[in-house]
């Protein structure tokens, strides 16, 4: 019986674990600094709608994983020391696998943007993003949003339910139109404009300004447009969450490489999900997917490997 550890809860990570243990009795610890249980990452934004609690995001009760012999530890994974196959926590746990999943899904892009790390300037990603969110939109009356694609109209939805001013920024001519046909992505940016936000293609970010407080103020746009609000929703893609992984030997290129069983460069290492990046990837297929069925598909697919 091997000790299977896998760092992320999210999709990915719990997809594999749920199907590890239907289909074999091997020890298994997931291990999350986000959340104590898996929840439904896509619902985040019902619960700052006032649609949906926490509680309700979870798929499954939490005696589910005692129950079905998962383990879960709640901790940030600082270091692997995969000679020793040992990983530790930044609270200075060490931890011992015989397998190691990594499943750490993605984290927002910024992109060198002045003033990008200002107090009140944020992507949505995670659960502690919601919870920033919630602390930074707290009292204020304009919101610009940055990015044309799905987090973007998902902010503004959210942002617009409790009436504050959205300005959306989107260097494209049309909405989304990198996946979008013409005439569809229009029909988006018409419907996104009837729904009271100001939205403006062509659009790009330049700078963000800090105000006397120390918090963001404006931003001025490369066309030298300056616009006042107190908060940025920067929504401009994700990137795989691989930061804490450099310098241990892991092949690392944009995700953790890997083959087509998930392996990695590293004997009883694999990585899947957003944080994965196929060496070679199957035909008319990116290198990285970061969607939701494709890392549950990775999650499940590796269990059966895994089990024989």
């Amino acid at each position: 019986m091997a000790k299977i550890v896998i760092i992320g809860n999210g999709i990915s990570g719990i997809t594999a674990a749920r199907h590890i243990r239907k289909l074999g009795d091997d020890e298994i610890l997931v291990i999350s600094g986000e959340t104590d249980h898996f929840y439904s990452r896509t619902a985040l934004m019902y619960i700052y709608m006032g649609h949906m609690t926490y509680e309700h995001t979870k798929p499954y009760e939490d005696w589910f994983w005692e129950k079905n012999q998962i383990q879960l530890l709640k901790a940030w994974v600082a270091d692997l020391d995969h000679e020793n196959k040992q990983l530790t926590t930044t609270d200075g746990q060490r931890i011992s696998y015989d397998r190691l999943i990594i499943a750490t899904g993605s984290s927002s892009n910024k992109f060198g943007w002045p003033g990008q790390d200002l107090p009140g300037v944020q992507g949505l990603y995670s659960y502690q993003d919601l919870e920033l969110m919630e602390e930074n939109t707290k009292g204020i009356n304009t919101a610009v949003i940055v990015g044309g694609g799905l987090i973007g109209v998902e902010m503004a939805e959210m942002l617009r339910t409790r009436h504050i001013k959205v300005i959306f920024l989107v260097r494209e001519k049309e909405f989304w139109s990198v996946v979008l046909p013409k005439e569809e992505a229009r029909l988006i940016g018409r419907h996104i404009v009837e729904h009271h936000v100001d939205l403006r293609m062509e659009s790009e970010l330049e700078e963000i300004i800090a105000g006397d407080n120390g918090r963001v103020a404006g931003v001025v746009t490369k066309s030298g447009e300056s616009i006042a609000c107190q908060y940025v929703g920067l929504t401009v893609g994700v990137s795989p969450n691989v930061g804490f992984l450099k310098g241990s030997g892991l092949e690392i290129g944009r995700g953790v490489k890997v083959d087509r069983y998930f392996k990695t460069n590293i004997p009883d290492i694999y990585a899947i999900g957003d944080c994965a990046e196929f060496r070679e990837p199957l035909p008319n297929r990116r290198p990285v997917e970061q969607v939701w069925y494709t890392g549950r598909m990775h999650g499940e697919t590796l269990a059966h490997t895994l089990t024989g």
